[in-house]
């Protein structure tokens, strides 16, 4: 059986006040994220060497080659 929260949240200092917030303010529906992907320092400086002797952003670079290995994955199959 569950235990009941506590009638105050002892654990939020006072000095956060919510009493004017707006719920929802910055929701889109159906607004997509980009999240970040983190690299190795190693792979980065290759990648960043290849893009730039290909005259080409990086990004555009890493997603051309994550899409041949997604296409060599799913031959694979």
């Amino acid at each position: 059986m569950q235990t009941p929260p506590p009638d105050d949240d002892t654990d939020m200092p006072a000095e956060i006040d919510f009493s004017n917030a707006t719920r929802g303010k910055f929701f889109r529906p159906g607004t997509q994220i980009s999240l970040p992907v983190y690299l190795e320092a190693d792979v980065q400086a290759y990648l960043a060497q290849r893009a730039q002797a290909r005259g080409v952003d990086m990004a555009q670079l890493v997603n051309e080659l994550l899409k041949k290995d997604i296409e060599l994955i799913e031959a694979a199959r």
